[in-house]
Formats: structure tokens, C-alpha cells, sequence
């Protein structure tokens, strides 16, 4: 018979163990638990969480990859719109108002 409490403690700490992700150690909890306990609950529990891991790990790496293109899409497309709409602007102001020039907005000044 295998102790009930250090089952479920074990047991907790691999599935736990996500929590502290950020740090690439965590995944040497469930694995430190693998080959320490001799539990066959406990050990089925540090596979699933290392498996656990490794799918985060993955996902993580696929939407990182679709975040950069859609938002750089995104953003090419802002800056598009944004070409578009304040030439015109500065042209309306321009013909509205010829005694002062048009600063366009959210620029940095070099000269």
C-alpha cells in the first residue's frame, strides 16, 4: 500500500508545478518526481504533467509565431490607413487655412 498523503502531495506538486512555467525549472519538479517515487499514481502523474509542459511549450511557441504576423499585419495595416488619411487632412487643412502650415499628429521632429 503506498501512502495516500504523499500521493496526493506528489501528485499536486507535479500538477503545480505549471504554475512556476516563466522559470524553465519547473519542468524538473515532475521529473525529479518521476524518478524518485516509486508510486505507479504518482509517476503517471509526473508523465501527464510533463506532458502538460511540453503542449503549453508548443502552443505557446505556435501562437507567438501567429501573434507576430497577424499583429504585424495588423500594425502594416494601421500605418496604411494612416498614410492615406492624414496627407488628406493636411490637404483640407492646407486649402482651408494657407497662413498656417499642418503638423501632422504622433510624429518625432528630427528638423
Amino acid at each position: 500500500m503506498y501512502d495516500t498523503d504523499k500521493r496526493k502531495i506528489l501528485s499536486a506538486l507535479c500538477h503545480g508545478s505549471i504554475f512556476f512555467s516563466l522559470a524553465f525549472v519547473s519542468v524538473g519538479i515532475p521529473i525529479a518526481v518521476l524518478f524518485v517515487s516509486d508510486d505507479p499514481v504518482v509517476k503517471d502523474n509526473a508523465k501527464e504533467a510533463l506532458n502538460f509542459h511540453f503542449n503549453v511549450w508548443i502552443y505557446g511557441i505556435i501562437f507567438g509565431i501567429l501573434t507576430i504576423v497577424l499583429i504585424g499585419f495588423l500594425l502594416l495595416g494601421i500605418l496604411q490607413i494612416v498614410n492615406f488619411v492624414l496627407p488628406i487632412l493636411a490637404i483640407l487643412q492646407c486649402l482651408s487655412n494657407p497662413e498656417q502650415p499642418y503638423r501632422y499628429p504622433f510624429i518625432f521632429r528630427f528638423l
